[in-house]
């Protein structure tokens, strides 16, 4: 099964995004806990390519696809923004987050710590993140 939701990028609609996730995942995933870590990660990755990628500019937009098979989800949620590179990216260790008070900057982390598999690409103007989650075995 395959379901789209286009949102342009203000963080007001990062709330749209987790309804429709929610929505559409509750008639396979009987899990609320498994459901609610999905979320998390994809509204994770969402708000990082509205706010950092697109700079909460409304006239840009975000796509997310959803394809739900038997045994998983993939989630592809792609734009046209500034294009990240994963391969800069350094995961910050939690003792360092705590000592600086820092805000932020552990969202991949878990993102990568909740899904199977993350996956970024970049095609000619085209940013692509990939999530993969197997479903749990009932």
């Amino acid at each position: 099964m395959k379901f789209n939701l286009k949102v342009y990028c203000e963080k007001t609609r990062l709330k749209d995004i987790r309804e429709f996730i929610t929505e559409k995942l509750k008639a396979y995933v009987h899990d609320d806990l498994e459901i609610n870590q999905m979320v998390l990660a994809v509204d994770e990755i969402c708000a990082n390519l509205i706010i950092h990628s697109n700079y909460c500019n409304a006239n840009e937009a975000i796509n997310l696809e959803v394809f739900v098979e038997k045994d998983g989800v993939t989630f592809e949620i792609s734009d046209e923004g500034e294009k990240f590179d994963i391969k800069k990216y350094k995961e910050p260790s939690i003792q360092e987050v705590v000592q600086t008070k820092k805000k932020g900057g552990i969202g991949l982390m878990l993102v990568r710590r909740i899904m199977d598999k993350v996956e970024f690409t970049n095609k000619e103007e085209k940013n692509t993140c990939i999530l993969h989650k197997r479903f749990k075995s009932e």
